[in-house]
Protein backbone atom coordinates (compact mmCIF):
# COMPACT_ATOMS: atom_id res chain seq x y z
CA UNK A 1 0.00 0.00 0.00
CA UNK A 2 1.33 3.49 -0.58
CA UNK A 3 0.72 4.72 2.55
CA UNK A 4 2.50 2.32 4.22
CA UNK A 5 5.32 3.36 1.94
CA UNK A 6 5.06 7.05 2.44
CA UNK A 7 5.28 6.51 6.39
CA UNK A 8 7.71 4.09 7.05
CA UNK A 9 10.08 6.83 7.59
CA UNK A 10 8.08 7.47 10.74
CA UNK A 11 8.07 4.41 12.06
CA UNK A 12 11.63 4.63 12.29
CA UNK A 13 11.87 8.05 12.81
CA UNK A 14 15.22 9.20 14.93
CA UNK A 15 13.64 12.00 16.83
CA UNK A 16 17.60 12.65 18.28
CA UNK A 17 19.45 12.52 14.93
CA UNK A 18 16.86 15.51 13.94
CA UNK A 19 17.51 17.17 16.88
CA UNK A 20 21.61 17.20 16.37
CA UNK A 21 21.10 19.26 13.63
CA UNK A 22 19.31 22.12 13.96
CA UNK A 23 20.50 25.18 15.93
CA UNK A 24 17.60 25.97 17.82
CA UNK A 25 16.32 22.74 19.87
CA UNK A 26 13.13 24.38 21.15
CA UNK A 27 11.81 25.10 17.31
CA UNK A 28 13.36 21.95 16.11
CA UNK A 29 11.60 19.62 18.30
CA UNK A 30 8.01 22.02 18.44
CA UNK A 31 8.86 21.88 13.97
CA UNK A 32 8.98 18.28 14.78
CA UNK A 33 5.67 17.65 16.50
CA UNK A 34 3.69 19.72 13.59
CA UNK A 35 4.77 17.33 11.15
CA UNK A 36 4.23 14.27 13.64
CA UNK A 37 0.74 15.37 14.47
CA UNK A 38 -0.03 16.58 10.57
CA UNK A 39 0.97 13.00 9.83
CA UNK A 40 -0.98 11.45 12.37
CA UNK A 41 -3.93 13.13 10.88
CA UNK A 42 -3.31 11.82 7.57
CA UNK A 43 -2.41 8.26 9.08
CA UNK A 44 -5.95 8.28 10.86
CA UNK A 45 -8.07 8.98 7.71
CA UNK A 46 -6.35 6.06 5.83
CA UNK A 47 -6.42 4.12 8.74
CA UNK A 48 -10.57 4.30 8.79
CA UNK A 49 -10.04 3.61 5.34
CA UNK A 50 -8.16 0.57 5.35
CA UNK A 51 -10.44 -0.47 8.19
CA UNK A 52 -13.70 -0.14 6.26
CA UNK A 53 -12.35 -2.37 3.22
CA UNK A 54 -11.36 -4.56 5.76
CA UNK A 55 -15.47 -4.73 6.84
CA UNK A 56 -16.76 -4.72 3.46
CA UNK A 57 -14.72 -7.67 2.65
CA UNK A 58 -15.81 -9.37 5.49
CA UNK A 59 -19.25 -8.64 4.51
CA UNK A 60 -18.94 -10.08 0.93
CA UNK A 61 -17.45 -13.02 2.18
CA UNK A 62 -20.29 -13.30 5.23
CA UNK A 63 -22.56 -12.98 2.19
CA UNK A 64 -21.48 -15.35 0.02
CA UNK A 65 -21.29 -18.02 2.71
CA UNK A 66 -24.71 -16.94 3.09
CA UNK A 67 -25.83 -17.72 -0.45
CA UNK A 68 -23.79 -20.94 -0.52
CA UNK A 69 -25.79 -22.14 2.34
CA UNK A 70 -28.71 -21.67 0.16
CA UNK A 71 -27.75 -23.05 -2.62
CA UNK A 72 -27.05 -26.51 -0.80
CA UNK A 73 -30.66 -26.18 1.26
CA UNK A 74 -32.22 -25.21 -2.50
CA UNK A 75 -30.52 -28.57 -3.65
CA UNK A 76 -31.23 -30.91 -0.26
CA UNK A 77 -35.08 -29.33 -1.02
CA UNK A 78 -35.23 -30.19 -4.78
CA UNK A 79 -34.06 -33.84 -4.14
CA UNK A 80 -36.20 -34.86 -1.71
CA UNK A 81 -38.92 -33.00 -4.21
CA UNK A 82 -37.63 -35.55 -6.78
CA UNK A 83 -36.82 -32.70 -9.09
CA UNK A 84 -33.14 -33.43 -9.99
CA UNK A 85 -32.81 -30.68 -12.79
CA UNK A 86 -33.27 -28.22 -10.22
CA UNK A 87 -30.84 -29.66 -7.76
CA UNK A 88 -27.85 -30.03 -10.26
CA UNK A 89 -28.95 -25.96 -10.68
CA UNK A 90 -28.84 -25.01 -7.36
CA UNK A 91 -25.26 -27.10 -7.15
CA UNK A 92 -23.90 -25.26 -10.00
CA UNK A 93 -24.66 -22.02 -8.43
CA UNK A 94 -23.06 -23.12 -5.34
CA UNK A 95 -20.06 -24.45 -7.19
CA UNK A 96 -20.07 -21.13 -8.88
CA UNK A 97 -20.69 -18.76 -5.33
CA UNK A 98 -17.25 -21.59 -4.23
CA UNK A 99 -15.13 -20.08 -6.62
CA UNK A 100 -16.14 -16.78 -5.91
CA UNK A 101 -15.61 -17.23 -2.44
CA UNK A 102 -11.87 -17.81 -2.59
CA UNK A 103 -11.25 -14.80 -4.37
CA UNK A 104 -13.68 -12.44 -1.61
CA UNK A 105 -11.27 -15.08 1.09
CA UNK A 106 -8.08 -13.70 -0.33
CA UNK A 107 -9.54 -9.79 -0.51
CA UNK A 108 -10.39 -10.50 2.91
CA UNK A 109 -7.17 -11.67 4.08
CA UNK A 110 -5.33 -8.69 2.01
CA UNK A 111 -7.55 -5.97 3.90
CA UNK A 112 -7.20 -7.36 7.23
CA UNK A 113 -3.43 -7.23 6.71
CA UNK A 114 -3.23 -3.78 5.55
CA UNK A 115 -5.69 -2.70 8.61
CA UNK A 116 -3.65 -4.53 10.98
CA UNK A 117 -1.06 -2.58 9.53
CA UNK A 118 -2.11 0.62 9.46
CA UNK A 119 -3.72 0.16 13.17
CA UNK A 120 0.15 -0.58 13.99
CA UNK A 121 1.17 2.88 12.32
CA UNK A 122 -1.70 4.63 13.89
CA UNK A 123 -1.34 3.05 17.26
CA UNK A 124 2.93 4.10 16.46
CA UNK A 125 2.54 7.44 16.39
CA UNK A 126 0.10 8.06 19.13
CA UNK A 127 2.75 6.70 21.17
CA UNK A 128 5.34 9.59 19.30
CA UNK A 129 3.73 12.04 19.87
CA UNK A 130 2.68 11.30 23.61
CA UNK A 131 6.41 10.70 24.03
CA UNK A 132 7.29 13.75 22.33
CA UNK A 133 5.75 16.35 24.43
CA UNK A 134 6.50 14.76 27.51
CA UNK A 135 10.17 15.22 25.82
CA UNK A 136 9.64 18.93 24.33
CA UNK A 137 8.93 19.92 28.06
CA UNK A 138 12.02 18.59 29.53
CA UNK A 139 14.01 19.49 26.60
CA UNK A 140 12.58 23.24 27.05
CA UNK A 141 13.38 23.00 30.42
CA UNK A 142 16.84 21.77 29.78
CA UNK A 143 17.06 24.81 26.85
CA UNK A 144 16.41 27.03 30.10
CA UNK A 145 18.85 26.10 32.41
CA UNK A 146 21.60 25.94 29.69
CA UNK A 147 21.08 29.42 28.41
CA UNK A 148 20.88 30.59 32.24
CA UNK A 149 23.84 28.94 33.06
CA UNK A 150 25.46 31.18 29.78
CA UNK A 151 24.54 34.09 31.13
CA UNK A 152 26.08 33.34 34.59
CA UNK A 153 29.15 32.90 32.66
CA UNK A 154 28.99 35.40 30.87
CA UNK A 155 28.43 37.84 33.78
CA UNK A 156 31.24 35.73 35.78
CA UNK A 157 33.49 36.82 33.47
CA UNK A 158 32.63 40.33 33.37
CA UNK A 159 33.08 40.27 37.25
CA UNK A 160 36.60 38.99 36.57
CA UNK A 161 37.31 41.51 33.79
CA UNK A 162 35.57 44.15 36.57
CA UNK A 163 37.85 42.55 39.29
CA UNK A 164 41.35 43.07 37.14
CA UNK A 165 40.22 46.49 36.17
CA UNK A 166 39.53 47.78 40.32
CA UNK A 167 42.78 46.25 40.85
CA UNK A 168 44.71 48.40 37.76
CA UNK A 169 42.91 51.37 39.55
CA UNK A 170 43.80 50.22 42.84
CA UNK A 171 47.85 50.48 41.73
CA UNK A 172 47.36 53.50 40.08
CA UNK A 173 45.75 55.46 42.81
CA UNK A 174 48.68 53.57 45.28
CA UNK A 175 51.62 55.48 42.38
CA UNK A 176 49.38 58.57 42.19
CA UNK A 177 49.67 58.64 46.27
CA UNK A 178 53.22 57.86 46.39
CA UNK A 179 53.75 60.76 44.25
CA UNK A 180 51.26 63.24 45.83
CA UNK A 181 53.30 62.28 49.12
CA UNK A 182 56.86 62.49 47.56
CA UNK A 183 55.47 66.43 45.98
CA UNK A 184 54.48 67.29 49.74
CA UNK A 185 57.79 66.09 51.43
CA UNK A 186 59.73 68.50 48.60
CA UNK A 187 57.73 71.33 49.40
CA UNK A 188 58.23 70.78 53.02
CA UNK A 189 62.08 70.81 52.48
CA UNK A 190 61.77 73.64 49.80
CA UNK A 191 59.83 75.77 52.85
CA UNK A 192 62.69 75.03 55.42
CA UNK A 193 64.94 76.03 52.96
CA UNK A 194 63.22 79.46 52.07
CA UNK A 195 62.80 79.98 56.01
CA UNK A 196 66.14 79.84 56.52
CA UNK A 197 67.38 81.53 53.85
CA UNK A 198 64.63 84.53 55.08
CA UNK A 199 66.21 84.17 58.32
CA UNK A 200 69.90 84.85 57.42
CA UNK A 201 68.62 87.58 54.69
CA UNK A 202 67.01 89.59 58.06
CA UNK A 203 70.29 89.72 59.97
CA UNK A 204 72.06 90.25 57.14
CA UNK A 205 70.27 93.16 56.48
CA UNK A 206 70.50 94.05 60.33
CA UNK A 207 74.68 93.83 60.24
CA UNK A 208 74.39 96.48 57.16
CA UNK A 209 72.31 98.67 59.11
CA UNK A 210 74.56 98.73 62.16
CA UNK A 211 77.36 99.46 60.09
CA UNK A 212 75.85 102.46 58.34
CA UNK A 213 74.61 103.63 61.90
CA UNK A 214 78.49 103.37 63.40
CA UNK A 215 79.97 105.33 60.21
CA UNK A 216 76.74 108.27 60.97
CA UNK A 217 77.88 108.58 64.44
CA UNK A 218 81.58 108.79 63.14
CA UNK A 219 80.90 111.53 60.90
CA UNK A 220 79.07 112.97 63.76
CA UNK A 221 82.02 113.18 65.70
CA UNK A 222 84.02 114.65 63.35
CA UNK A 223 81.76 117.38 63.15
CA UNK A 224 81.62 118.05 66.77
CA UNK A 225 77.86 116.90 66.73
Amino acid sequence: MGILTRFKDIMASNVNALLDKCEDPEKMIDQYLRNLENDYAEVKAETASVIAEAKSAQRKVDECNEEIKKMEEYAVKAVNAGNDDDARKFLTKKGELTENLTVLQKNLDAANANAAKMKELHSKLEDDIAAMKAKRDTLKAKVKVAEAQQKINKLGASADKAGSTMAAFDRMEEKINRMTDEADAMAELDTGKDDVDTLAAKYETNTASSSVDDELAALKASLGK
